[in-house]
């Protein structure tokens, strides 16, 4: 694999979220693409449910500070960090005490999910975009795991279209398997229209379902990595009517076929080139 700047956004990432397919597989192409001497920069949310002693994660102070603006409040963001022992590699923590101070990732003790996910997902795309611009890093590629992510490419795509950093960058979205009917609340919508996004853009986050998100990503998308074997059908229909690059992983165990996966993601991205 030629050296290339690698951005993975994940709602998890092993080994800081366990037992997860998701954060399992951010983790194992991370390592992929590092073992060849990419850069990587890794991000996910800081929830409560992480051991912070445990892993040492410490606050960066230099990018910590900015007020993310989440519907006319001013949210602050908190940056953390921490190592993943013995592979050089280092993720970013987006936090702010409001939205994941909480002991739990995206829903309550009854499995009710959080009103404020919606809030969470934007602040969590805000608060990637902005770490990078102060780290002044280009990357490459851009790979959104998840629906929780999923607003990343259309915030590069819209909000921040004149940010040079990320002109160029390719957005693969990671297909996995589908995990709630309706993770956000309707009023994100109200968020999209504070942030003066494109009204027909807006339009079409009418429906929060977790499908309808992965569609509209999609959509902002160059690429796709499907990882499910049970891709939805009005999923698979979508991705018919594009004309993207699709890597499919969903044949490989993470733990028993890890050499052969990093054989197919080295050969995968290895001579893509991407427009500076």
């Amino acid at each position: 694999m030629k050296t290339k700047n690698f951005l993975i956004a994940s709602s998890g990432i092993y080994p800081y979220m366990t037992h997860n397919d998701t954060a399992n597989l951010a983790y194992k192409i991370a390592r992929s693409a590092n073992s060849k001497g990419s850069q990587i920069r890794m991000f996910m949310p800081r929830f409560g449910t992480v051991n912070e002693r445990k892993h040492q994660l410490h606050e960066v102070i230099r990018l910590s500070g900015v007020n993310i603006v989440i519907n006319d409040d001013d949210m602050p963001l908190i940056i953390k960090v921490a190592s993943i022992p013995k592979e050089r590699m280092q993720v970013y923590f987006i936090d702010n005490d409001e939205f994941f101070k909480r002991k739990a990732v995206f829903a309550d003790d009854d499995n009710q999910l959080f009103e404020d996910n919606d809030g969470r997902a934007v602040f969590f795309t805000k608060g990637i975009i902005e770490t990078v611009k102060k780290l002044k890093w280009r990357p490459d590629y851009i790979l959104v795991f998840d629906w929780f992510a999923s607003l990343l490419p259309l915030y590069i795509k819209t909000y921040y279209k004149n940010e040079p950093l990320f002109h160029g960058s390719k957005v693969y979205i990671v297909l996995t398997d589908k995990t709630f009917e309706k993770p956000m609340s309707e009023n994100l919508k109200d968020k999209l229209v504070f942030d003066e996004l494109p009204e027909e853009l807006i339009e079409k986050y009418q429906d929060t379902s977790e499908i309808n998100l992965l569609k509209n990503a999609i959509d902002m998308a160059d690429g796709v990595i499907v990882r499910t074997k049970k891709v939805p059908d009005e999923i698979a229909q979508h991705l018919e009517s594009k004309d993207l690059d699709v890597i499919d992983v969903s044949g490989f165990d993470l733990e028993e076929d890890e050499a052969a996966l990093k054989a197919h993601i080295i050969e995968a991205f290895g001579e893509k080139e991407t427009t500076k």
